[in-house]
């Protein structure tokens, strides 16, 4: 992993430490400059790729549009006049751009908070480059201290909470209004507590082939290359 850091004009002006949100303002605006004019760029979902979207809208003109990873980024984008493209309609992409619940020294992840870790890992697969964007809290060892979201068939969430149970994990469907929470694929969310994932790349293949796991929400084969770290010091980029 190799790191250099851009110190921020914001933090340079001010000894008040910068909250979590200013921080996930200052990684979206840094993600600019990742986007290659003329092209579509991919989106993925969540409170800092929102930052990230309101940024790209300064700049919508020079790119041909997006692809989204969910209903809610489709929305936020088409409000802002950025074109969204079904990712059936494009061959590839030169970026994707996303957020991460947790992310180790290797560009390994954890995704999923927001619901969306199918279609994210959809957009990751057809792009040629991962940018996570993150504030540093984010960054961990090992892998598992968020609890790890696994998109799942309905039917399956009991079998797949005792396969987790059997490698030392507590699984619970996550809820919304006291009923089972809906992915836009209309599937399952189960969070996964009480793991250590030291080898990402074993894991998500083991859990991939799981019957009823529609996706698990390690990012290890759809690993980051790059990741831009707020930091009390400014953006910190993290290069894998």
């Amino acid at each position: 992993m190799n790191t250099t850091a851009s110190p921020s004009p914001a933090i340079a002006a001010s000894t008040t430490p910068l909250t979590q949100d200013e921080l996930k303002t200052l990684v979206g605006q840094a993600a600019l400059q990742y986007v290659v004019p003329g092209e579509i760029v991919g989106v993925g979902t969540g409170s800092t790729v929102n930052k990230f979207i309101d940024a790209l809208a300064s700049i919508k003109d020079q790119i041909r549009g997006a692809v989204s990873s969910s209903v809610a980024s489709t929305e936020r984008l088409q409000a802002l006049g950025i074109t969204v493209f079904d990712s059936n309609e494009v061959e590839r992409l030169s970026v994707y751009i996303d957020g991460a619940d947790e992310i180790d020294a290797h560009g390994n992840m954890v995704k999923g908070g927001g619901a969306a870790l199918t279609r994210e890992k959809i957009v990751a697969a057809q792009s040629d480059r991962f940018v996570c964007i993150a504030d540093e809290s984010k960054l961990v060892q090992t892998l598992g201290q968020f609890p790890l979201p696994v998109e799942v068939i309905p039917m399956a969430t009991r079998r797949v909470i005792q396969q987790f149970a059997a490698k030392g994990g507590v699984g619970t469907i996550r809820l919304k209004n006291g009923q089972p929470l809906v992915t836009d694929n209309g599937q399952y969310i189960i969070d996964v507590t009480g793991l250590q994932i030291a080898d990402p790349l074993a894991f998500e293949a083991e859990v991939s082939q799981w019957p009823g796991v529609v996706t698990v929400g390690v990012f290890a084969f759809q690993r980051a290359q790059v990741c831009l770290l707020g930091t009390a010091s400014g953006v910190k980029t993290l290069n894998f």
